[in-house]
């Protein structure tokens, strides 16, 4: 028996206790005529105690060695209230080194020296670290009460192919050549999207599966080309039977994994959220949300404005005090080749009632109040003003609002504020390809009430979609399917796919239709981002055991690599 307890089970209670102890040593320390050291392993440290009898092999112990201990448990007298075993320590009878370690590239502590490649390149000492564990503690502990809450509205686990067809929507496929079919590729899965489709249409009404997917798609902190997605699909019902199922979910992870309750699932249409926030996936945990002020500012002599489509406002409260240090740091902001605003427009709302702006030659006292009051800005507050292209202003305005969000505090991790977006776009236009995309996918159903402008307006044509957003990060996305033939096929039409194009690419999904397919929809959500957020982090990568960096490569196993020819013959492929 390598052990008796962890290094994180003994307490005050087990003094005078015979036990037998393995782990990593975290570190050592020398008083006097005693050696002094911290073994770890995933369940916590305890303090061992070598006496003069034991002193060179203590002394000789390594950082990350793993040995095996055998002694008895006493109170110390120095003791730390910070970890749980701070009231004991081991005075040891006998050390086995089971293996010796080089010496680590960076502390293998809370707060480490490495930095994120060189950690990433030694993944297996960085998932040694504490904040690391408790990552994928996290992780373990939602997707088991995923599947306890599922399993308890009778939802069947099904796992669907990796090997599947590759289909031109969407992001880029991962393609795997067939050895057997000469010149044939299966495409790794985006989603299992057509085969939860087929299920519905097999009778299993409710179906779930904590799956794997695949997108070779450039990567940011919330992307990876492979992750885990909740998938899920139910017959027989409409939009408000999943928003409720899985308003249902989300409430009860948060119960079980935070201890805390959800206590609104707000909604909002896409239109008012881009009208708002310049946003699909808005952050609703703090106000400042867009003014349209035109009217109150065109026609001025200010060519900015007079020429824009559109002049929007957001109003930090309090924030008049900015200095012209603060204020020029927000003009360099929104000028950043990511955001791509011309410039920034400010007034400052004086506390004598007065107006200080960036524009005082065009603009007198009284104009600058007409803007206040149309945006409701108060004495001390702060607005700010962009303006041209309609679209292009909201969005920029969407980052300077969350810049401010985080610049001021109002984006707490620790208070999370869900919100369902529906009723987006079914269909959006490509000027470079000269057709429509789907917003989601195809297979996504039309508003009933839209159908007849598939014909005549097909741009104005609502999606039976809908998304679940935390915090401004869209954890979750889903739609009500279409499952009729016909209705299928005109969505493949307004595509841009020929008769024999969508015969050959989903021929398979509008024949399973012809056998009666119930009314279906569902729902994927991100299981990584879920994990970061409930971890109150931005990046997922810490979620994941062993993630890829920002070029899609495992730095750690080198990977992806060259393949022997003797492999690539096989396979009939030819490099050039």
């Amino acid at each position: 028996m390598y052990r008796s307890h962890t290094n994180g089970a003994l307490r005050i209670e087990d003094v005078n206790k015979e036990v037998t102890l393995a782990g990593w040593v975290q570190k050592t320390r020398e008083l006097g005529a005693m050696t002094f050291v911290d073994l770890r392993d995933r369940y916590g440290i305890t303090q061992l105690v070598f006496g003069e009898e034991h002193l060179k092999i203590a002394k000789e112990l390594g950082r990350e060695d793993v040995i095996q201990v055998t002694g008895k448990v006493i109170e110390r007298e120095s003791k730390n209230k910070n970890i749980p075993t701070g009231e004991i320590e081991i005075t040891v009878a006998s050390i086995t080194v089971l293996n010796k370690s080089k010496t680590p590239p960076f502390t293998i502590e809370d707060e480490t020296d490495g930095g994120e490649e060189l950690r990433m390149q030694y993944r297996y000492l960085d998932l040694r670290r504490n904040p690391l564990q408790n990552a994928l503690k996290l992780r373990h502990k939602l997707s088991i009460e995923v599947r306890k809450y599922l399993d308890s509205i009778d939802f069947f686990e099904i796992e669907t192919p990796y090997l599947i067809k590759s289909t031109p929507e969407g992001a880029r496929d991962f393609v795997v050549p067939s050895r057997m079919n000469e010149g044939q590729f299966y495409a790794l899965p985006q989603s299992p999207q057509t085969f939860k489709q087929l299920l519905m249409v097999s009778g299993y009404d409710r179906y779930y599966q904590i799956v794997r997917c695949f997108r070779d798609e450039d990567l940011r902190a919330d992307r990876q080309p492979e992750f885990t997605q909740i998938d899920c699909e139910m017959a027989f019902v409409d939009q408000e039977d999943i928003l409720n199922t899985f308003e249902g979910m989300v409430d009860y992870l948060f119960k079980k994994v935070k201890g805390m309750e959800i206590e609104a699932f707000p909604r909002m249409d896409y239109a008012t959220a881009i009208e708002k926030y310049g946003s699909d996936k808005p952050d609703i945990r703090f106000g400042m949300t867009f003014n349209y002020i035109n009217e109150e500012t065109q026609n001025k002599g200010f060519n900015v404005f007079d020429q824009a489509e559109s002049v929007i406002a957001i109003v930090a409260e309090d924030c008049s005090t900015y200095t012209r240090k603060e204020l020029d740091k927000l003009v360099d902001f929104v000028k950043r080749p990511q955001v791509g605003a011309k410039g920034l427009i400010y007034v400052k709302c004086n506390e004598d009632g007065t107006f200080k702006s960036s524009v005082d030659k065009f603009y007198n006292q009284d104009d600058l109040k007409t803007w206040a009051d149309k945006c409701n800005a108060k004495a001390g507050d702060l607005i700010l003003v962009l303006s041209g292209d309609k679209a292009a202003t909201q969005n920029q305005m969407n980052v300077l609002r969350l810049h401010l969000g985080d610049e001021l505090g109002l984006r707490n991790p620790n208070v999370y504020a869900p919100l369902w977006v529906y009723d987006f776009p079914l269909l959006e236009w490509d000027e470079e390809t000269g057709r429509y995309h789907a917003m989601h996918h195809p297979f996504t159903s039309p508003k009933k009430e839209d159908l007849a402008l598939l014909d005549t307006d097909p741009g104005k044509v609502r999606a039976n979609a809908y998304d679940l957003v935390l915090n401004g990060t869209e954890i979750g996305g889903g739609s009500i399917r279409i499952h009729d033939r016909a209705v299928q096929s005109r969505m493949f039409d307004l595509l841009g796919f020929s008769k024999e194009e969508a015969q050959a690419q989903f021929g398979f999904l509008m024949n399973a239709f012809e056998y009666g397919a119930p009314p279906h929809g569902g729902i994927a959500l991100g299981f990584d981002r879920l994990c970061a957020l409930f971890g109150g982090q931005e990046t997922i990568r810490d979620f994941i055991a062993f993630p890829k960096n920002n070029n899609g490569r495992d730095v750690m196993i080198d990977s992806p690599s060259p393949i022997a020819n003797e492999q690539l013959d096989e396979l009939n492929i030819k490099l050039s």
